[in-house]
């Protein structure tokens, strides 16, 4: 008898976990505006829109990681073109990553 409860309740615990790491699938978006073309700056930023423990990410939190992430690069680049001593050499180590800050703060606002 004991074997038998023991033996039901190892499959029903292994049951439960290969279970628990199965993925659920994505449910399509329920928004009735058409699709935007996206961008790969976009897509980008899409795939990269994941949750610490690994699930995307959803309505405010979702849209606010995108609008950093497509604002961030393109402050990124403007401020790499920027980032030039006075001597006219590029920036390197830490004056150029204090620059950098500084300035992507900056676009920021």
């Amino acid at each position: 008898m004991m074997k038998t409860s023991f033996a039901l309740f190892a499959a029903a615990l292994f049951s439960l976990a290969a279970h628990a790491q199965t993925a659920a699938p994505a449910a399509p978006a329920k928004s009735g505006a058409p699709a935007a073309v996206a961008t790969p700056a976009a897509s980008s930023c899409e795939a990269r829109a994941v949750s610490s423990s690994g699930k995307p990410l959803t309505g405010a939190a979702k849209t606010s990681f995108i609008k950093k992430c497509e604002g961030g690069a393109s402050a990124a680049a403007s401020c790499e073109t920027k980032a030039i001593d006075k001597n006219g050499k590029p920036l390197a180590g830490a004056a150029k990553t204090s620059f950098m800050k500084k300035c992507e703060a900056d676009a920021a606002k």
